[in-house]
């Protein structure tokens, strides 16, 4: 029998997507050496930008690394959350 929908929240989501992200790209790092079309393709993202407010600074910047296990990996996470 299926889970109840109240136990798949949109937090698994992210953290099978992330974990099934990790897993992919260091599988793609690990087996780049053997095959190098499977290493990252692209890089996606925007350097840091600064937000100065005298009394704090807080730094903002995201780079996505993607290549083929990578995405492989994310759509694992997709599919294991779907079956939960």
């Amino acid at each position: 029998m299926k889970g109840s929908k109240a136990s798949r929240t949109p937090w698994l989501l992210v953290v099978l997507l992330l974990l099934g992200g990790l897993a992919g790209s260091a599988l793609g790092d690990t087996v780049a050496v053997f095959a190098p079309f499977l290493k990252n393709a692209s890089r996606v993202g925007f350097g840091p930008a600064t937000l100065k407010l005298g009394f704090l600074n807080l730094t903002f910047g995201l780079a996505l690394a993607v290549g083929p296990l990578t995405v492989l990996g994310f759509v694992a996470g997709y599919l294991i959350y779907r079956r939960l």
